[in-house]
């Protein structure tokens, strides 16, 4: 079994390249594929029942495991989610294939959400035996981080960073990481270092955000009033947030309108504007952005929108129909501890 006599590993995204990689025989796998379609659907208890239909079909075995356990994961089923990445690696023809650390990532994933943090950082020290990527690296710091080990944590973010030191997203993940464990002051020098080093690569934008995490923000405006002169959706987003940070919510909420105005439709700006107005105290003005992103029907935004709008439900003081739409988020996030305790003070209204 590949990984597990070593020790055992998510990837950011669902890819139809994993089907073709098992599939390159020409199995059908169309059962597989609709299970998967449903997984980006959210529909997590729709996908098992597809891949129960195609277990009865004789599809690929490893591809069905591997998709259950990406549904048990969007259930918060973590448990059950391990057994069935552990079943998927078990099918391994001792072959070491892209899929087989596509399989482990996700193993690591669902370690960590069960709070198997020793068994997440081992199944990354795994993928790093064969393959060290920079990600790797950046995870298994993190875990160390949650398990209270800062030196090999920062070992591990430095490995990060020299193999891809231009990979800005993943330089303010560090920061981030670092910063919510405590550690502010370690994350920021990671974020000085860039500034100092006076790197070609910067463009306005990664300025604007590496001054944006440093609380630089009338600095942070500046590179992204630059960045915006060329358009695009994150630097009208950052922009709008550091023009938040500084207080000016007026002209915050102009940037996301101006944007929302004369593109497609974004469910993070609406997101972003919503809690604008929130701030602004214009609740019914909150609730008409989080709904107007919730029409997107965009997964990656659908909780946090979803959230926001019970918010400014009960900011209204529209309790009943707070509740009722709480009840419904409950069903489909039940590991939503602030959602738990956002109903119990519900159901005292």
């Amino acid at each position: 079994m590949f990984f597990k006599r070593i020790k055992k590993a998510a990837v950011t995204c669902v890819s139809l390249l994993v089907i073709c990689s098992l599939c390159a025989c020409g199995s059908e796998v169309k059962l597989t594929e609709e299970g998967m379609e449903l997984i980006r659907q959210l529909d997590y208890h729709g996908a098992l029942t597809k891949f129960e239909e195609a277990v009865e079909e004789g599809e690929n075995g490893r591809l069905i495991a591997r998709g259950r356990g990406i549904a048990h994961m969007g259930l918060t089923e973590y448990g059950e989610a391990i057994d069935c990445f552990l079943e998927a690696l078990a099918l391994s023809d001792g072959m070491v294939q892209d899929v087989d650390f596509d399989i482990n990532y996700y193993l690591a994933a669902a370690y960590t959400k069960n709070g198997q943090n020793q068994e997440a950082r081992d199944t990354y020290d795994a993928i790093i035996q064969l393959r060290p990527d920079a990600e790797a690296f950046f995870l298994r710091g993190s875990v160390a981080l949650t398990m209270g080990d800062y030196t090999g944590a920062k070992a591990d973010f430095d490995t990060a960073v020299d193999k891809e030191p231009h990979n800005y997203d993943r330089l303010l993940a560090i920061y981030e990481a670092l910063a919510r464990s405590g550690y502010r002051d370690a994350g920021k020098e990671y974020l000085e270092a860039v500034l100092n080093a006076e790197d070609v690569n910067l463009g306005h934008f990664d300025m604007g955000r590496i001054y944006y995490y440093m609380g630089e923000y009338q600095t942070a405006c500046l590179e992204f009033e630059k960045a915006r002169e060329n358009g695009g959706e994150e630097s009208c987003l950052y922009l709008g947030k550091a023009y938040e940070a500084l207080g000016d919510y007026n002209y915050a909420s102009n940037v996301y309108n101006n944007y929302l105005n004369q593109n497609d439709g974004s469910a993070k700006l609406y997101n972003q504007l919503g809690l604008c107005e929130m701030a602004k105290k214009e609740y019914r003005n909150a609730l008409n952005a989080f709904q107007a992103g919730l029409q997107l029907q965009d997964p990656e935004m659908r909780q946090t929108l979803s959230f926001n709008e019970i918010t400014a439900y009960e900011y209204l003081s529209e309790f009943d129909t707070a509740l009722a739409l709480l009840n419904t988020y409950l069903d489909n996030y039940p590991d939503d501890e602030n959602a738990v305790r956002e109903k119990t003070f519900l159901q005292t209204r």
